[in-house]
C-alpha cells in the first residue's frame, strides 16, 4: 500500500519552476500505452515529448493553476472548467506542430477526442498530474493533489480526469474517483478512463455515463 509523505510540502508553481517541471512531465510519461501509440519510435519520443510539455507547461502556467512540491519532483496542472473553452486557435495548432512535427495529427486528435467527451457541468481539470519516476510509489503525488482536492471540497466544486493506465485509475479511486465508459484511441490503441470526483453530498451527474462519442481516424 501506498504511504503517504507527511515531509512533502507543496506549492503553486511559477515561470522560474519551468526547466524543472518540464522534465518531470516529460519522464514521468515517457512510457505506457499511450506514449506508444502516439510516438511509436523510441528514439524520437524523448525529444518530442520534452518540446510537448513545454508547451503543455506554459499553458497551465498562464491560463490554469499549476502546483508542485518544494523540490520539484511532482507537478498538477489543473484548470477550472465553468464552460466549454474557445475553440483552439490556429496559434495553438502551429504550435503544436512545431513541437510535435510529424507526429501532430496524433496529438491533435487526442486534444480533440478529450475535448469531445469533456463533462460540460462546471467543475475543475485535472490535465496532468506527473511524479519523477525516482519519487514514484512514495506517496508524493496522492499529497501534491490532496491540497487542491480539499479546497474543491470546500467550494462544492467536483474535479475530472483521463487515467491513461490501470496504475493511475486505483489511484484516483483511492482519492474518490468513479470511473465512467472508457474511450479508446483509434487504430488498437489503449483504453482511456474518463473519472469524475464529485464533493460529499453530490452525486456524479448522469450525462458522465453517456457512451463516448466517435474517434475519427488519424490523418
Amino acid at each position: 500500500m501506498t504511504q503517504t509523505n507527511a515531509n512533502v510540502s507543496t506549492r503553486r508553481a511559477t515561470t522560474s519552476d519551468a526547466g524543472a517541471l518540464v522534465g518531470v512531465l516529460a519522464e514521468a510519461f515517457m512510457g505506457g500505452p499511450v506514449a506508444d501509440w502516439l510516438i511509436p519510435d523510441q528514439s524520437d519520443r524523448r525529444l518530442v515529448y520534452y518540446r510537448y510539455f513545454e508547451l503543455v507547461l506554459k499553458d497551465g502556467l498562464e491560463h490554469g493553476h499549476v502546483d508542485t512540491t518544494a523540490d520539484r519532483s511532482a507537478v498538477a496542472i489543473w484548470y477550472p472548467r465553468s464552460n466549454p473553452p474557445e475553440p483552439s486557435s490556429g496559434t495553438h495548432q502551429e504550435a503544436l506542430e512545431r513541437a510535435t512535427g510529424s507526429y501532430a495529427p496524433k496529438f491533435a486528435l487526442l486534444e480533440e477526442m478529450f475535448e469531445a467527451n469533456h463533462p460540460r457541468e462546471a467543475h475543475h481539470y485535472l490535465a496532468y498530474v506527473a511524479v519523477d519516476p525516482k519519487q514514484q510509489g512514495n506517496g508524493v503525488g496522492t499529497k501534491l493533489l490532496g491540497g487542491y482536492h480539499r479546497q474543491l471540497d470546500s467550494l462544492s466544486m467536483p474535479a475530472y480526469l483521463e487515467a491513461t493506465n490501470t496504475r493511475n485509475r486505483k489511484l484516483y479511486q483511492r482519492l474518490g474517483y468513479l470511473p465512467g465508459p472508457s474511450m479508446y484511441l483509434p487504430t488498437a490503441g489503449p483504453q482511456i478512463w474518463r473519472m469524475w470526483r464529485a464533493p460529499s453530498g453530490f452525486s456524479v451527474p448522469d450525462a458522465f455515463f453517456a457512451p463516448p462519442l466517435p474517434t475519427r481516424q488519424p490523418q
